[in-house]
């Protein structure tokens, strides 16, 4: 019975998220990752700086127009953009509005994307995402 109501609640929880009302981008808007650079090879812990042209940063629960936060996604692909981001060690918010971070990473490969999610932290129609870069960790 426990997992029937778990299940229900998931599927009803899924439809309200496909209904949220998804935050119009304005055209030329440009993500992307400053630092460090694709192809780097760096030690951990890395300090990645994320940039942004054509729209400004406020920090989730702000509604202004032609405003987001960022979304660091760690070795994972971009998520459904009619849902919010999900919030896990691979979906990394920044809801104050953070502009860098400092991220612990194991030795490797890894590939690092940003998504700007609006207050809600949903994608922004369409959506404001980086080009992918990979890094490689000592």
């Amino acid at each position: 019975m426990r997992v029937m109501a778990a299940v229900l609640l998931l599927l009803t929880m899924s439809a309200i998220a496909a209904d949220l009302p998804r935050t119009r981008a304005p055209a030329g808007v440009i993500l992307y990752v400053i630092a460090p650079e694709d192809g780097a090879t760096v030690s951990s812990p890395v300090t990645v700086r994320f940039g942004l042209k054509g729209m400004g940063i406020a920090p989730a629960g702000i509604a202004m127009a032609d405003t987001g936060h960022h979304h660091l996604l760690i070795d994972t692909p971009l998520p459904p953009f009619d849902r919010p981001i999900p919030a896990d060690d691979r979906h990394v918010h920044f809801g104050k509005g953070q502009t860098e971070a400092v991220v612990t990473l194991a030795p490797g490969r890894h590939r690092l994307q940003l998504l700007l999610g609006d207050y809600l932290h949903l994608p922004h129609d369409p959506p404001v995402v980086s080009a992918p870069i990979t890094i490689t960790v000592e």
